[in-house]
């Protein structure tokens, strides 16, 4: 039953989430977090950093840790396996539909219409994020830790890999 749960969860966000993975991981977090309590809030931040660090699509990455950290590796294979199924359906049904109209100007107007709702659903991940840090760490880690990112990053061109995996470090030494 907890595989055709999986199933259903992952495949009822990628159907959702048009844009990609970016556009999805608020769905997948309302899914797993809020509706079904898989993750807690901070393990699906950690999950969604480590994803980030690791090269890939994100929602993938996402659907293959959750799916075995709740049905092992079958899980995993599930929830990875219901994450692409609708894009690849899609491709499969309508390549040649959206081929002959590629130059379409709808199909342009309605493509920049989506992206604003995106960067919405990725500002509140974001400002979720941040809140649920200051509540857990306390506002002094988070600011230490943005700001060491921005140093890291802007002064010295750090990969953002390391920097996450640092900040890892960081929070495995100061729990």
């Amino acid at each position: 039953m907890i595989y055709w749960k999986l199933f259903l969860s992952f495949l009822i966000t990628n159907l959702l989430g048009y844009g990609g993975g970016p556009a999805t991981i608020p769905l997948i977090q309302n899914e797993v977090v809020t509706q079904k309590h898989w993750l807690t809030g901070q393990e699906f931040h950690e999950a969604f950093a480590m994803g980030n660090a690791l090269p890939g699509p994100i929602a993938t990455k996402m659907a293959g840790y959750i799916g075995y950290k709740i049905g092992g590796i079958f899980g995993s294979f599930i929830a990875v396996f219901a994450t692409v199924f609708p894009s690849l359906l899609l491709m499969i049904l309508l390549i040649g539909l959206l081929y002959k109209n590629r130059d379409s100007i709808r199909v342009k107007r309605m493509t920049a219409y989506v992206k604003p709702t995106i960067v919405v659903l990725l500002g509140l991940l974001t400002y979720q994020s941040f809140s649920d840090s200051f509540h857990d760490i306390g506002a002094f880690q988070v600011i230490f830790i943005a700001a060491c990112t921005f140093f890291l990053m802007e002064k010295f061109k750090i990969h953002p890999a390391f920097v996450v995996l640092g900040a890892l470090i960081y929070g495995a030494i100061n729990l």
